[in-house]
């Protein structure tokens, strides 16, 4: 990957948000403010770009709870270098102003790989997709695939007896 110096001149490059578009053609304008993000998954995009191009600015902007406070720059740089984004899922609502992204950020702190699983809230405000808050972290709780078992039914241990009589209570 190149520097952020030379992606400073150069718009060509790949966008570090994983999309497989050039920086220019994905979240370059969303992050110049030359064009907003159409979904909640773009916006998203654009914020993983922001935390590699270390354009906290636009963070500070796209933050629905900080978006109408001015921008104040703090003192430090971030010890997390974050290198890939995995969008898992990306869930529209019933209100058409209300999405959930599901994603995966990966990076480095110090040479240890660290991941983020989240899956966040965004709202669309005045026509502009804003990050709202977290609503998990971490993957989505387990679901059993196998249909469940009634009291009566025979245990799927294998023992011949009625579940209720074997394995329900050890659970």
């Amino acid at each position: 990957m190149a520097t952020p110096s030379a992606e400073s001149s150069n718009t060509d490059f790949p966008c570090p948000c994983g999309s497989g578009l050039a920086f220019a053609a994905c979240c370059g304008p969303i992050l110049a403010g030359s064009r907003q993000a159409a979904t909640a998954e773009q916006l998203m995009r654009a914020r993983f770009t922001a935390h590699v191009r270390h354009d906290f600015e636009f963070l500070h902007k796209s933050h629905r709870p900080t978006a109408a406070t001015p921008y104040v720059p703090e003192e430090g740089t971030p010890s997390v270098t974050w290198t890939k984004l995995v969008i898992h899922s990306h869930e529209p609502t019933d209100n058409p102003d209300r999405s959930f992204v599901d994603f995966t950020a990966h990076g480095t702190e110090e040479g240890v790989e660290k991941v983020l699983h989240e899956k966040s809230e965004f709202l669309r405000i005045n026509g502009a997709w804003l990050y709202n808050r977290e609503i998990r972290l971490g993957p989505p709780p387990f679901r059993s695939a196998g249909p469940k078992v009634g009291r009566n039914d025979p245990c799927p241990c294998g023992s011949g007896k009625k579940f209720k009589h074997c394995c329900l209570g050890k659970s």
